[in-house]
């Protein structure tokens, strides 16, 4: 699969991902009504948490590497 650019919009797209309180629960709760719903619309409804996917490496409702949940 070719990888795509990332640019300066799929940045600012990522950061109201990253400072969504639905998308932060889901990283820091792992479980529950938000993460099942993130889960759900993150590959196919939502452009910030596809955006998000592109800069970070990582689907919006997977936890921050070196970041507790608790």
């Amino acid at each position: 699969m070719k990888q795509r650019e990332i640019t300066s919009t799929d940045r600012f797209l990522a950061g109201i991902c990253a400072s969504c309180p639905v998308c932060r629960r889901a990283r820091k709760t792992q479980a529950g009504a938000a993460y099942s719903f993130v889960r759900t619309i993150e590959a196919g409804a939502c452009p910030f948490c596809q955006a998000y996917e592109r800069v970070h490496g990582r689907k919006a409702h997977e936890p921050v590497p070196g970041r507790s949940g608790k």
